[in-house]
């Protein structure tokens, strides 16, 4: 079984002077963890805020890309890049973890298709079109208004694009409208690399049922993600009346300032250390909503994208990429064979992979 994790925030951590051959309390993912957690391959998704233009944003995705490249090379002995499931499956016979890349946003590409096979030929192999707010591409889930209505005509003309490079869309953080239109406009397969199940817990993140019959019905598959907000609709005033996520908003701001300064990174950690000491839903949840869509739609449309190094807070029991062999032992408990389980490790991302 080839354990992938489609969705880990891990470049903006490497940007923040984080050493990947060190098992560091504070991080989610490093390469101890991911030997301990058997997890064999991930997407480091290159996250780039929308408070950043086109330009900026641009710059900011090279830097991400040259910081994981950087990391790469100076641990060739445990990690080598990968894009697609041959390479991926190669490197697991060799020892080595492999590194896909996605975009997370599209922002950086601006109105440029020239810019989409700039980070083709760089290794990114899925773009999540938007992130917390409308760009040029689509609108988001997160702002009440809206500036397209769904896709952008750039939008309709990148989807085509994407389609004839081999490059999954992934429909993570877009509007429910822009979901569907992405939906009419693309000929293969797209995927939501770090979403849940909003009859679980109804918040705009999340995919409704509606959502992932029409995603699986295109041959899509939606990868769970472990932030406890998304998985339990509860905890959302659980860490609203903590008080801790606006605080920590401005210690963390301060920190990415100035990431070598030890007290402004030991702050953050005092923050971080704070927030998980809040009574928080158990990782049991995570096999709830893999339960709620393999029911739906059936096993071959759901997979594992976990957010970390992108949550400020994780699930009771699921702190790190180092204990995901628990929820996979949580799904054989509830009966699943490990056919079902190599699917939902792997097998269905790739196949998307696949077209």
């Amino acid at each position: 079984m080839f354990v992938l994790d489609s969705h880990c925030d891990t470049p903006s951590q490497i940007l923040r002077l984080r050493d990947l051959s060190v098992d560091n309390h504070h991080a989610h993912v490093d390469f101890p963890k991911l030997k301990r957690g058997a997890v064999d391959g991930a997407f480091f998704a290159l996250y780039i805020p929308g408070s950043k233009d086109t330009e900026e944003a641009f710059r900011y995705a090279c830097d991400l890309l040259v910081g994981v490249e950087r990391s790469v090379a100076e641990n060739r002995d445990q990690a080598s890049f990968a894009v697609n499931a041959s390479d991926a499956l190669n490197n697991k016979a060799k020892g080595l973890f492999s590194v896909f890349l996605g975009l997370e946003n599209g922002s950086p590409i601006g109105d440029d298709l020239n810019r989409l096979k700039y980070f083709y030929d760089r290794g990114v192999r899925y773009i999540t079109l938007c992130h917390s707010s409308n760009n040029q591409i689509c609108d988001s889930c997160a702002p009440k208004e809206k500036r397209w209505g769904g896709l952008s005509p750039f939008g309709k003309e990148l989807i085509a694009q994407m389609n004839s490079l081999g490059m999954l869309i992934d429909v993570s953080h877009i509007s429910d409208e822009s979901f569907y239109d992405v939906l009419k406009y693309s000929t293969k397969p797209v995927v939501a690399t770090h979403s849940c199940c909003r009859a679980l817990s109804d918040h705009p993140r999340n995919m409704t049922d509606d959502m992932i019959r029409a995603l699986a019905a295109a041959g899509g598959v939606i990868q769970i993600n472990f932030y406890p907000v998304f998985i339990d609709s509860t905890f959302t005033m659980v860490l609203a009346d903590s008080g801790l996520a606006e605080k920590g908003e401005s210690v963390e701001a301060e920190f990415i300032a100035d990431p070598a300064d030890d007290a402004k990174r030991k702050a953050w950690n005092r923050i971080q250390d704070e927030i998980q000491a809040l009574p928080r839903p158990s990782y049991k949840l995570i096999a709830d909503h893999i339960d709620h869509v393999v029911k739906l739609v059936g096993i071959d449309h759901v997979g594992i994208g976990s957010d970390y190094d992108g949550i400020e807070v994780t699930p009771e029991g699921m702190e790190d990429i180092s204990m995901m062999p628990k929820l996979f032992d949580e799904l054989r408990m509830r009966g699943y064979s490990e056919t079902d389980l190599s699917k939902i490790a792997s097998e269905n991302f790739f196949r998307c992979m696949n077209g």
